[in-house]
């Protein structure tokens, strides 16, 4: 039987805190994180990347401070947030050290998801850790974060998440085995539904709240979340995470609610580049790159006669062939003035002037959208 997981590679799962932190004692379920991470590292062998979003961190301090569970005022929140940020750090890192694996600590507020570079700085970062092996642990920085500029529950925040790495899947770990046609707590006939084509007012109208006052979160934010990744191309899947080895039982066929894309990852960019971001300046090519433009090559500072406009890295640029049309969109590496120093430059060039970590490309051909009609000009 092929594993539902066999189609995803690089993926997000959310951990809640009612998952990870002992009621009772306030302390990491241990065993169960063992579990957990003995699962993900099966996954990383086969040459999956991961990334986790973690809840747990006022949980988990609240019990070292001592503090009622039940009536935290906002500062005591942020106190026990701080705490236990390093309890939930090393819980986490105990897990994965068993396997050989590297953990990185990554906090986020609002601003670093919704603002271009802070997001461009943070996906970078994530990357990286990828790139080197590692799994970035990622949760909200409760410890500064108020009501006003939190995403207030970790499902929201994990579609955010990823979205912005660009996630095959996105994994919600829950009290229950998905997604019903009515909160089964309270309704016993309540049917299972296995598959979510589109996320409509009738799918959101099954969701119901809360369960557990560990959690922020209940069935509602969780087709929240659905909405935010399957617009962009992220299909998500929410699953029993309560018993032992929960990521094994998905793969092994456990019941579970998966959400399809609205659209694959490769359109929701393009379509986000080409009809939400604001162009912010303008690349004129030679002949020579437009030509490898259209046949899906990256655009290189080498084919770059012209630069007009003021932008920084990750904004909007629109991208015109010798006589002023435009032919393509993009999202540009470079900011405005290191695009007009490095223009008509080669590889070697480029890096002696902006230094050798810089990318070759200008616009990478991942964040590259031909207008419509070019490509059938080849």
């Amino acid at each position: 039987m092929t594993s539902p997981l066999s189609a995803y590679r690089r993926i997000t799962i959310k951990i809640g805190s009612a998952l990870l932190v002992d009621a009772a004692t306030g302390r990491p379920r241990a065993e169960w994180l063992r579990g957990l991470a003995e699962d993900l590292a099966a996954l990383k062998a086969e040459g999956r990347e991961l990334v986790i979003v973690s809840s747990g961190a006022i949980a988990l301090g609240r019990r070292i401070l001592g503090l009622d569970a039940l009536s935290l005022s906002l500062e005591q929140s942020q106190a026990a947030a701080s705490v236990g940020q390093i309890a939930l750090s090393e819980a986490w890192n105990r897990a994965f050290a068993e396997h050989g694996i590297v953990t990185g600590q990554i906090l986020i507020t609002p601003n670093i998801t919704e603002e271009r570079r802070y997001y461009l700085n943070a996906r970078t970062t994530i990357s990286t850790l990828i790139g080197m092996g590692a799994v970035p642990i990622i949760n909200e920085n409760d410890s500064v974060a108020t009501a006003e500029i939190r995403y207030g529950d970790n499902d929201r925040l994990s579609a955010r998440v990823a979205t912005m790495i660009e996630a095959d899947l996105l994994i919600l770990l829950s009290d229950v085995d998905g997604l019903y046609t009515a909160p089964p707590a309270r309704d016993p006939a309540a049917r299972h539904i296995g598959e979510v084509a589109a996320i409509t007012p009738a799918i959101e109208a099954m969701a119901g709240g809360a369960a557990s006052h560990l959690s922020r979160g209940g069935m509602t934010t969780k087709i929240e979340a659905g909405k935010i990744a399957t617009k962009a191309g992220t299909a998500m899947i929410i699953a029993r995470g309560t018993e032992a080895h929960p990521i094994r039982a998905i793969a092994e066929g456990a019941r579970h609610t998966l959400f399809q894309p609205a659209q694959s990852r490769a359109q929701a960019r393009k379509r986000w580049i080409m009809g939400s971001l604001a162009v912010s300046g303008s690349l004129t090519l030679d002949a020579g790159a437009v030509k490898a433009l259209l046949t899906g090559k990256s655009l290189l500072p080498v084919g770059v006669t012209k630069v007009t406009g003021t932008f920084e890295r990750g904004d909007a640029v629109s991208i015109l062939d010798p006589d002023g049309r435009e032919i393509a969109r993009g999202l540009v590496g470079l900011d405005g003035e290191e695009a007009r120093l490095v223009k008509g430059k080669k590889g070697p060039a480029v890096q002696e002037m902006l230094g050798l970590g810089t990318r070759a490309e200008l616009v990478h051909r991942d964040n590259l959208v031909l207008l419509a009609g070019q490509a059938e000009e080849v």
